[in-house]
This record gives C-alpha cells, structure tokens and sequence, in this order.
C-alpha cells in the first residue's frame, strides 16, 4: 500500500495580504468619497543600497494600489545627520503626511537611534519609537505595532493558531523584529522563550517549541531535527543563495514534521507591507478627523 505523505499547511502571506489590501482599498475610497484627503505615507530613503531600493520600491507600489499618497525622499548617501534631522522636522510639521518610514539600514555615519527618536511617535508607522515600543509593553492600542510581528500576528490569527499557552521560540533577538515580536507574543498570553547568537544550545529550545520563528538572515539554520513534529514554523529570514532566495529554514527538510510553515518568498515579507499600509490607515485615522 502507498504512503500518503502529510502535507503541512502553507501559511500563504501573499493570499492573505491580498484580502487585507482589498479592505484597505475599499475603506480609503469610502474616505476619499465624503470629500476626505486620502492617507499619505512619507518614506525617506539614505543612499543606493539595493535591497532598501527593492523594499521601498515595493511599499511605494503597495500605496499606490490601495490609495495611500505615497511621498519618497530619496537623500543621497553622504547626507549630514543635520540634513535628515530638518526633513524630519518638516515631516513632523506637515499635515498632510500622516506617516514617516526611514528605511533602515541608515549608512553607518548616521546613528539610527537618534533618527528614530526624532520621528513624532503619532507618525511613526514602523513602530520603532520607544514610546510605541513602550505602549507594546504596556498593551495601549492606540501604539503602532513594528509591520514584521504585527504581520506575523496577523498571519497566525488569520489561519486559527493559538497562541494563548503556546511555547514559542523567537530565534534572533534584533531590533526590528525579534525584541518586538517577543513582546507581541506576550501581549497574546504566550509564553516565549527567545534565543540569539549567545545562546549555547538552539536546538534544546526549538525542539520544545509548539510555534517556531526564526528571524536571522542566516540560511537554512533551521533544520528538520531542530522542530517538534506538528510544530507551527515561521520563517522571517531571506537570503540570497547563489540566484535563489531562501529563508533561515530548510523548507524541504522542515516541511516533513511541521504542521503549517510559512515559504520564503510569499509569506512573512507580504504581511510586512500590508502591515505597514494598515499603520499608515491607523495614523491617518488617528492624527486627523477620521474616526
């Protein structure tokens, strides 16, 4: 008799942001139509670094296509922090921009952390100001969420995974994603355990974990002898190997014992972007009349 192999689920963050992006379309226009300015995104980029061009050529589109006023400044490599600190400023100050997004990574002569605090809190759709860090902590909703764990959350809500009791391994402790994301699943009733480049033993936590999340950049760290049999596994890693993309997961070896599995490309990086359009709704909703 033939062996049916299972199939995990594909947590398709492409579908997904699809339908996300089509209510978003259809609450803008209801705005636009009762005579309301359509929400606008304010996206600053420093330098020719390639992959930021790709993201913010691809948050640019996403606007575009749900009816978010999408204003690019794109400042030349050897900008004075002085020099992004007064467009900042303008930013802050201009009442038509309900949204400001510096892509990172910032060239290495401008500290990011000082960049960030300079972004009005009510306007910062990453979500990376420490006052919206802070209302993270403290479970306020009127905060901004950072895009990559809020499309994460999104993603697992939306497919029926629990996360209340669930033991979750972060692996990768960043700025951008994990230390966020960490503190999202809390907010859930998680209970999250986070491992990063000075954990000694990965495996020994990623073996116990009921929903895995991997956000390193290094590819295919994950392997299939590191996942619990049944386990969620959620890949925010993407690498170029030689002329293909991969994750931190070796899909084909993990996708035999996981229960549902996120692909690389198409599902983290969609729901990235669809969170970020859902911030900048947010803002737009929070910073003028719209209620």
């Amino acid at each position: 008799m033939e062996k049916v192999l299972k199939k995990p689920i594909i947590l398709d963050g492409k579908a997904l942001s699809l339908q996300l992006r089509q209510k978003i379309e259809q609450e803008v226009r209801g705005y636009v139509s009762m005579g309301h300015r359509a929400p606008s995104l304010a996206v600053v980029l420093v330098g020719d670094d390639p992959a930021s061009q790709v993201y913010v050529e691809n948050k640019q589109k996403a606007c575009q296509k749900v009816g978010i006023r999408s204003l690019l400044y794109h400042l030349p490599k050897n900008t004075r922090l002085e020099e992004l600190l007064e467009l900042i400023a303008q930013l802050n100050a201009d009442q038509e921009v309900d949204g400001i997004l510096v892509q990172l990574p910032l060239p290495p002569h401008i500290p990011q952390q000082e960049v960030i605090l300079s972004i009005d809190p009510k306007k910062d759709v990453d979500g990376f100001h420490p006052e919206n860090m802070g209302k993270l902590v403290a479970r306020i909703e009127d905060g901004f969420i950072p895009c990559t764990p809020l499309g994460i959350d999104l993603l697992l809500s939306h497919h029926g995974i629990e996360l209340k009791g669930a033991d979750v391994v972060v692996v990768g402790a960043g700025f951008i994603v994990g230390r966020p994301l960490s503190l999202l699943l809390l907010w859930r009733d998680a209970t999250v355990s986070v491992c990063h480049i000075h954990t000694k033993d990965i495996s020994e936590y990623t073996r116990r974990a009921d929903i895995l999340i991997s956000a390193t950049g290094v590819p295919h760290l994950i392997k299939g002898h590191m996942v619990k049999e049944g386990a969620v596994v959620v890949d925010v890693g993407i690498s170029r190997v030689r002329d293909r993309i991969v994750g931190d997961v070796d899909f084909e070896e993990v996708k035999e014992k996981a229960y549902a599995i996120t692909p690389v490309p198409g599902g983290v990086g969609p729901m990235t972007v669809t969170a970020l359009l859902m911030n900048t709704l947010k803002a737009y909703r929070l910073n003028s009349s719209i209620k």
